[in-house]
């Protein structure tokens, strides 16, 4: 089931900014303010809607990351997903999508359904812990960054990520994904998470 508009705006719980409600727009909603409140995020620790551009046989594709999470210096240390269908399922994705990660492959990836959420370490692809209290707080996911750090990852298995990557973007661009271009990241380098643009990791 694709992403689809509710015709009315609705304001971002991390930004303030008003934003078209979707079908599932209010989930995103609630996993940012579960983050904030109950999980100890700090709101400056979270950027909504950050997207990752790649290419792939001459054209670029893109994933949308719902929440990227960085630590208190400023490091991407956990990108969150959003997904309507069940989490177990997106694995191989998310975790492609944190290996070619802009500003350098991301430790810890996670996904939720705003039910039950699987976090997964980035370096090896192993699942941490997997059920409705799996999204971690905001103090261990730190420690848990130290723990299982991300590897450094050579251009030939980069390109082999993006394309495993490409693979799902092309059955979801022009649904969830149709608003982000690489037009549409410009307009995002303006913020905290500005410098990260994707280009950085294009083949040669």
């Amino acid at each position: 089931m694709h992403e689809t508009s509710l015709g009315r705006m609705v304001q971002d719980y991390i930004t303030g900014e008003e934003l078209e409600e979707t079908s599932y727009e209010e989930f995103r909603q609630a996993t940012a303010r579960m983050l904030v409140e109950e999980r100890g995020y700090p709101r400056e620790s979270l950027t909504p809607r950050v997207p990752v551009v790649f290419p792939v046989k001459g054209e670029e594709y893109c994933r949308m990351v719902d929440f990227v999470v960085t630590d208190e210096h400023g490091s991407p240390v956990l990108l969150i997903f959003f997904v309507a269908g069940q989490p177990g399922t997106y694995d191989r994705e998310v975790i492609a999508t944190a290996r070619i990660f802009t500003q350098g492959a991301v430790p810890l990836v996670a996904v939720t359904d705003s039910k039950t959420a699987y976090l997964y370490e980035t370096a090896t692809g192993e699942c941490l812990a997997r059920d409705e209290r799996a999204l971690p707080r905001y103090s261990y996911v730190q420690e848990l960054a130290k723990e299982h750090p991300a590897q450094t990852y050579s251009e030939k298995r980069l390109n082999a990520e993006r394309r495993i990557l490409y693979a799902y973007s092309e059955f979801i661009y022009g649904s969830c994904c149709a608003s982000c271009t690489p037009e549409s990241e410009d307009g995002l380098r303006g913020g905290k998470l500005g410098q990260m643009s994707s280009k950085e990791n294009a083949p040669d």
